[in-house]
């Protein structure tokens, strides 16, 4: 007796599979972006518009999703997801769904083609409501989210992955910002600059775990090439680095001392140091270093938004 066929996934398990391609939970770091983008603008009297805020952001969140999905994409044929059997889930390794069999490549980018196809108008209507400023963020940081995975340049094969990373999250902080403010201003620049460095760090200790399976497949990242302890060093240099700039950038009047809250990440940065250098070699035993990292870095940008919010507030 043939066993009976397996009836097609419903409308809600297809978008839920769909979300799950994404790496939602990641998609958290561009939320938080974006609030520090707006809130910066809303401290300086520039305006609070909510619609253009939540549409920004909406944005921001999608073409994160695309980044994502490409980055699974040719993860998977590069052999590099395939190869990483030390990946931390859900930290590194991607999302799986490729290696376990749950979708397929062309499936994969079916859907990166789709969020990109409807980001392009999208953005050109968002750019029309607030100024060509957003057009040219938007066009960078598409461009940065095709490079960093896809050939011919494949930044993060060439150690140049966590520059990209920063570079774009720096530009969301400053699209957030324009799409409220409509021009460019040191203020979310300054801000702009440390939130980056929080998320370079948090993408050279993601890849410890991932750099052995990476190094086999000749994927060239800043991790394989500086080893465990001088990728331990880079991770305290730009955590550290991130602080200070904020102290440094409040004592040169550039942000009110309010911003000053994005210090509370300081301690769990300290905390997820300490024990990234005690175990660098061991990168198995990494994940609470993982976590505090991603927690630190969402507390830095919260901070800070919370400390513009308080002058907007008044």
């Amino acid at each position: 007796m043939r066993n009976a066929p397996n009836p097609p996934p419903t409308r809600l398990a297809r978008l839920g599979l769909l979300v799950r391609m994404t790496r939602p939970a990641f998609l958290l770091l561009t939320v938080v972006a974006c609030a520090l983008g707006t809130a910066t603008a809303a401290a300086c009297g520039c305006g609070f518009d909510v619609p253009l805020a939540l549409g920004a952001t909406a944005l921001a969140v999608l073409a994160h999703a695309a980044g994502n999905v490409l980055n699974d994409l040719h993860d998977a044929r590069n052999g590099a997801d395939a190869a990483n059997t030390q990946g931390i889930f859900p930290f590194t390794g991607g999302s799986r769904l490729i290696q376990s069999g749950v979708v397929s490549e062309r499936e994969t980018a079916d859907l990166a083609k789709s969020l990109l196809l409807f980001l392009v108008p999208a953005g050109l209507l968002l750019a029309v409501k607030t100024g060509g400023g957003v057009l040219l963020l938007g066009m960078a940081g598409l461009l940065l989210a095709w490079a960093y995975s896809a050939p011919p340049l494949k930044l993060m094969s060439r150690g140049l992955g966590e520059l990209t990373v920063a570079l774009t999250w720096f530009l969301v902080v400053i699209g957030a910002d324009y799409v409220q403010r409509r021009q460019f201003f040191v203020i979310p620049a300054s801000v702009a600059a440390g939130f980056a460095l929080m998320v370079a760090a948090l993408l050279v200790i993601n890849g410890i775990p991932d750099a052995a399976a990476d190094a086999r497949v000749g994927k060239r990242t800043l991790v394989v090439r500086l080893g465990p302890v001088g990728a331990s060093a880079l991770y305290g240099g730009l955590v550290v680095g991130a602080h200070l700039w904020l102290v440094a950038s409040v004592w040169l009047l550039i942000p009110p001392t309010q911003a000053l809250w994005g210090l509370v990440s300081l301690p769990l940065s300290l905390a997820a140091l300490v024990w990234l250098l005690w175990h660098a070699r061991q990168p198995q035993r990494l994940k609470p270093a993982l976590a505090l990292t991603v927690a630190a870095t969402l507390l830095h940008g919260l901070g800070m938004t919370w400390g513009f919010a308080q002058l907007s507030l008044r």
